[in-house]
């Protein structure tokens, strides 16, 4: 997926400096409290004794519980072969967010939209006439989120769609399993606010990367977010946002350095690592200067690509690269 804020290509970085600072990874646990689709926890999947993961979005936590809860091996292959067949119906996305049915909006195609209602359907059907497992509902689900997401007609992100069908919108939908790695590691996927979830659980090493910025991710995902949840409801406006969507005290420039301490005040881990970039809503000495109270400190940093989801000449940062900032807390 085209994600805001994807450690996709940092994941190597990161979990490299996590094996540097806290040494044999085999017999230790892991949790991450913002864990979008997952791409470091899915690193460290195989390498860790336990995971624990969580985020607060629906689609998320789809993505989450399969890339991290499902550990055993499912054959999908029939399944997702019978959601590629299943006759198009007119259902909530086609009649919500497609052109054909006079919404006036723009995200997929008719044909498109349809298939979607089709297949989402159908996984739920399956679940509650109980012909599928937990485990094979949510690599059913992913699969749909994912493979939408690829023909989707946006910028990347569902903040708004293109007046005109791209290139790639107009592909017909395919629905391709998400693959996953088969393991042994023991395994948890919340969907929780993280202030809330750092007073239940403890372990060894944690991993935080919140937003950074002021755009909430309920409102850019919200269109995956209905497909996981497969409600009703009266679509918002002009981009039929669902009526209520999370906010993140994390996206505040008000808010975010009283939730991070609050959170490392908290946690009851020992090695902590901080994804945080130079664009970010706390500047680099504030959250220095938070995490020093709970014990020894360091920063290390990479220049890397930054993500683009708009033209150029909208961007509030016209730079082309970033700085990401990985902040090391080891607790007292």
């Amino acid at each position: 997926m085209n994600y805001i804020g994807s450690k996709h290509k940092l994941s190597t970085f990161i979990t490299t400096e996590i094996h540097r600072v806290v040494g044999d990874l085999s017999k230790k646990s892991f949790a991450e409290l913002f864990g979008g689709t997952g791409a470091v926890a899915r690193k460290l999947k195989c390498r860790v004794k336990e995971i624990s993961i969580n985020d607060l979005e629906d689609y998320a936590f789809v993505l989450l519980r399969h890339y991290i809860g499902n550990t055993k091996k499912q054959n999908a292959t029939k399944w997702i072969q019978q959601l590629n067949e299943a006759p198009p119906r007119k259902g909530f996305i086609y009649n919500n967010y497609c052109a054909g049915s006079g919404s006036g909006r723009n995200y997929f195609t008719d044909d498109n939209g349809m298939k979607i209602d089709a297949a989402r359907l159908t996984i739920e059907q399956w679940m509650i006439k109980k012909k599928i497992s937990a485990d094979l509902y949510y690599l059913l689900l992913a699969s749909l989120i994912e493979s939408a997401d690829t023909i989707a007609n946006t910028a990347s992100v569902y903040g708004a769609y293109l007046k005109h069908i791209k290139k790639s919108a107009s592909r017909p939908l395919q629905i391709k399993m998400a693959e996953y790695e088969v393991c042994k590691t023991k395994t948890r996927v919340y969907r929780e606010d993280a202030n809330i979830l750092i007073k239940k659980i403890s372990g060894d090493i944690l991993y935080l990367d919140p937003p950074y910025n002021q755009r909430q991710y309920g409102a850019n995902y919200h269109l995956l977010n209905t497909i996981a949840v497969n409600d009703r409801f009266i679509p918002k406006g002009k981009t039929g946002l669902r009526p209520e969507y999370s906010r993140s005290a994390y996206c505040s420039r008000n808010q975010v350095a009283e939730a991070f301490d609050a959170l490392l005040a908290t946690a009851d881990f020992e090695y902590i690592f901080i994804s945080y970039n130079n664009e970010g809503l706390m500047n680099e000495k504030t959250l220095e200067k938070i995490c020093k109270q709970y014990g020894s400190y360091q920063l290390i940093k990479k220049r890397y690509q930054r993500f683009r989801a708009d033209k150029a000449e909208a961007r509030n940062h016209k730079a082309t690269h970033t700085e990401e900032h990985l902040h090391v807390l080891i607790k007292k």
